[in-house]
């Protein structure tokens, strides 16, 4: 009886076995990367989508099938949007160059900043000038030394104006100060209207009364001294032109010329702490109107007196 021999496995059989194996597994891998492909592909439009439409984009979607014949979506690139403070809102595509009307008006205040400190630092001194005069009137500490302090004071504020006038950036400061300084007038004119009612108590003082009649000479340009800085620093918060501000800068300077001229009544003689008063509150008057023009020059585009360059911040 022969015996069967069993005879060891070729080397063809064994190789065929792993090429077959090892086709069995890319082939699983490469269905497992086709069934998890269009399902992340699926994700990643999904969120395109909701970023182009978060960006308010309405253009139509183009669309395409894959190897799967799955659809997929792709969102056009969004615009930025950009948002300045003081400008309106515009796209990263079309910029825009022109300046906003603002900053050239601030700008534009700087040529008034030198006569407009002048004028202040002179109003301020004719206020303390007054108040001294009412020493040598027996009236120190009444109503009319309280009418020099808002003078005074109101000075200060038009000095901080002038001060501020020289940064486009502190346009707040400037329209607060000029305010206030017409504040201070105006209760300079109430102050004045209370020292007349103190004048004609005796009406048999005929000083008095020849003195609270000088005095009250002193009110209505003091009004309207007032209502023309308000007038000022209102254009300049509205934006209006700035030759509007600047004609009321002058209109203001010709009302404390006025002013001035009552002062110097105050002291027939023409001497002592009446005409020294009256001389600064002139000295102020004529550096008010001097800002005004500038800035009409300005607007203008004509260099008249400026100092060229960056001259103008000394002083």
């Amino acid at each position: 009886m022969a015996k069967s021999r069993c005879s060891p496995p070729s080397s063809s059989s064994s190789s065929s076995s792993s090429s077959s194996s090892s086709s069995s597994s890319s082939s699983t891998a490469a269905a497992s990367a086709r069934r998890t492909m269009p399902s992340f592909l699926l994700c990643i439009s999904i969120m395109l989508l909701g970023s182009s439409a978060s960006a308010g984009c309405r253009r139509r979607v183009p669309a395409r099938r894959d190897g799967s014949g799955t659809t997929i979506a792709f969102a056009p690139p969004a615009v930025v949007s950009i948002a300045r403070p003081g400008r309106g809102r515009r796209t990263a595509e079309t910029p825009t160059t022109s300046s906003p009307p603002a900053s050239r008006l601030f700008s534009l205040l700087k040529p008034a900043a030198v006569p407009l400190m002048d004028s202040g630092k002179a109003l301020a001194r004719s206020g303390e000038l007054l108040i001294d005069l009412t020493s040598s009137l027996d009236m120190y500490g009444g109503s009319l030394s309280a009418a020099g302090a808002s003078i005074r004071n109101c000075g200060d504020c038009i000095a901080q104006a002038a001060a501020s006038c020289r940064f486009k950036t502190a346009s707040e400061l400037v329209i607060d100060e000029l305010r206030e300084g017409a504040e201070c007038l105006r209760e300079g004119g109430a102050k004045l209207t209370s020292a007349v009612k103190e004048g004609e108590v005796d009406p048999m003082d005929a000083d008095a009364l020849l003195l609270a009649t000088r005095i009250g000479d002193m009110i209505r340009p003091t009004a309207l001294a007032s209502a023309y800085l308000e007038e000022a620093g209102a254009s300049v918060m509205r934006r209006e032109s700035i030759v509007v501000v600047g004609k009321h800068l002058s209109s203001c300077g010709e009302a404390l010329g006025s002013l001035a001229a009552a002062v110097r009544m105050l002291d027939p003689s023409g001497g002592g702490d009446a005409g020294l008063s009256a001389g600064r509150m002139e000295y102020a008057s004529e550096m008010m109107i001097v800002a005004g023009r500038e800035l009409t020059k300005e607007e203008d585009g004509s260099a008249g007196g400026r100092p060229k360059g960056k001259s103008w911040i000394k002083g």
